[in-house]
């Protein structure tokens, strides 16, 4: 793709295809969305409890592959349909999917959405690795463009993260000169009382090769923004990390920090674990401008510029989850016809955490080119 189609492709930029509501398959536009949901999970479940708070949606099928997951799901879905294999959800009359599997699948599972003709609503990451990027890339590329591909980084979404952007795109604080990023927090809940066969896909989180490990799965989500704000990803990371806390189970990391610079050679510093107590919590943005400074987070954004003091910035607050405003403008933006594509910005969100992953692996330092894609 050249820069300027590869810039239409991309979601969250407030660049979008607008479609006729009638030409939108499965529906018409007074009529409810039907979506199905392909993981009945935590995640799943609660975040298909999102989709079914939108008057405009139904949550008409669910499938997962364990029978006390799908008991659980229609308790929160009681009039939905039961499936066991995701083909033959996606061989029904649903309007839509939403894709809540561990990420290992996220390229299979997505390809065969795509194929089917379905708007798609996909959790993060868009895989593991760069063979799973490039599937989703390519798949992204053949979709159907009348059909709304959404990934779940709610960011992109949020109000306030929108009105941030803003003041960067109208360039009230000049160029991004430094960034930093970090998602310090808690650990993840562990699964138990399953059988011993199932313990790596009931605890699929907690081993690299199913979820990415954290900079993958769950710290993908600060690296979105960072590229998002930049306009374009890193070339380069390096970075260290281990198991200070947690041993078991599983094999991922629960701390790590990685470097990664941009072509022009802005420089952008991370930092994450998964073990903090006693309550704190920093998960968010801080971009370094020419004529100021602005952090963002899911709770808002803060903003200090020349006119601002050390302690008395220009500030807005967030104060529900903004995985609502991701949920609602698929939705709304499907059922208006209006379609967005975000498969590039994903895969060019999710390789740049895979490339932090294998430079801390290593040990050296890696670099976008070695992993072969282009998007």
């Amino acid at each position: 793709m050249n820069e300027n189609s590869r810039r239409g492709f991309i979601a969250g930029t407030g660049a979008f295809l607008i479609l006729q509501p009638g030409t939108v398959r499965g529906y018409q536009a007074n009529s409810a969305l039907t979506v199905g949901l392909i993981g009945v999970g935590r995640r799943g479940t609660a975040i298909g409890g999102m989709f079914v708070k939108n008057e405009h949606c139904r949550m008409a099928a669910i499938c997962d592959i364990y029978d006390d997951q799908i008991a659980a799901g229609l308790k929160a879905f009681p009039n939905a349909r039961t499936f066991k294999d995701y083909r033959d959800l996606l061989a029904s009359d649903v309007d839509a999917v939403y894709i809540a599997t561990p990420p290992y699948l996220h390229p299979e599972h997505f390809e065969a959405a795509v194929a089917a003709k379905k708007h798609i609503f996909m959790e993060k990451p868009a895989g593991v690795d760069a063979a799973g990027c490039k599937r989703v890339l390519a798949a992204g590329k053949k979709a159907d463009k009348s059909k709304r591909i959404t990934m779940d980084f709610q960011q992109r979404y949020g109000k306030e993260y929108r009105a941030a952007h803003d003041i960067f795109k109208r360039g009230d604080l000049g160029a991004i000169k430094q960034v930093r990023a970090s998602w310090l927090g808690g650990g993840l809940p562990v699964r138990s009382g399953h059988a011993t066969g199932e313990e790596k896909m009931r605890n699929w989180l907690f081993y690299r090769e199913l979820s990415g490990d954290i900079i993958v799965e769950q710290d993908c989500h600060n690296i979105d923004v960072i590229n998002w704000f930049m306009g374009t990803h890193p070339v380069k990371a390096s970075g260290y990390g281990g198991r200070a806390v947690r041993k078991e189970p599983g094999n991922i990391l629960d701390n790590l920090a990685a470097t990664f610079q941009f072509a022009d050679g802005t420089v952008f510093s991370y930092s994450a674990n998964q073990f903090t107590t006693g309550g704190f919590q920093d998960v968010g943005e801080t971009f370094l401008c020419e004529k100021g400074t602005l952090y963002t987070s899911r709770l808002g954004y803060k903003l200090w510029n020349k006119n601002a003091r050390r302690a008395d910035p220009e500030e807005t607050v967030t104060k529900y989850d903004i995985t609502m405003d991701a949920v609602n403008d698929f939705i709304d933006g499907t059922r208006a016809g209006r379609i967005e594509n975000m498969s590039v910005a994903a895969v060019e969100s999710t390789l740049t955490a895979i490339m932090a992953r294998e430079a801390i692996y290593s040990g050296k330092e890696k670099s976008w080119a070695e992993f072969g894609v282009t998007l």
